[in-house]
């Protein structure tokens, strides 16, 4: 059985609203203007539609749950925190609703690595390149001499 198109078109239109409202919420979550992390069902709440409902739907358009998502997203404002380096690690999991030792933990099963030891691979990694740059800048110059 083939799905009216109103359906479908209305299918995208919810998965479209869920990732709005989730970039939202985080936005309020990380500016500091909400200090609880949602769930799926608080999310299905803002758009009047039921969890499952929700669920569902992401997962039929998608091939992901809507937790695919969420997780990818914070732990994506994660990295770009970490890269920063103006806060703690600490304060980065505190600001993302999380006590420390649940972040790392959080962040080490999607991103195969500590939030400590990815900030300090990064940092070195854009060490190595302002060096890479410095060092072909000196032979460009030694060449015109």
């Amino acid at each position: 059985m083939e799905i009216p198109t109103a359906i479908r078109a209305r299918q995208h239109e919810i998965t479209s609203d869920y990732l709005n409202q989730l970039d939202k919420h985080l936005l309020d979550i990380v500016e500091g203007r909400s200090t609880k992390m949602f769930e799926i069902r608080n999310i299905a709440d803002a758009m009047h539609i039921h969890p499952t409902h929700l669920s569902n739907t992401i997962k039929l358009t998608t091939g992901n749950h809507p937790c695919f998502y969420f997780e990818n997203k914070i732990l994506e404002i994660a990295k770009t925190m970490l890269e920063k380096n103006e806060e703690s690690i600490s304060n980065i999991a505190a600001r993302l609703t999380y006590d420390p030792s649940n972040f790392t933990k959080f962040f080490k099963k999607f991103a195969h690595t500590t939030p400590k030891q990815y900030r300090e691979d990064f940092l070195n990694q854009q060490r190595l390149e302002k060096s890479e740059v410095l060092t072909k800048k000196t032979e460009a110059l030694t060449i015109i001499e």
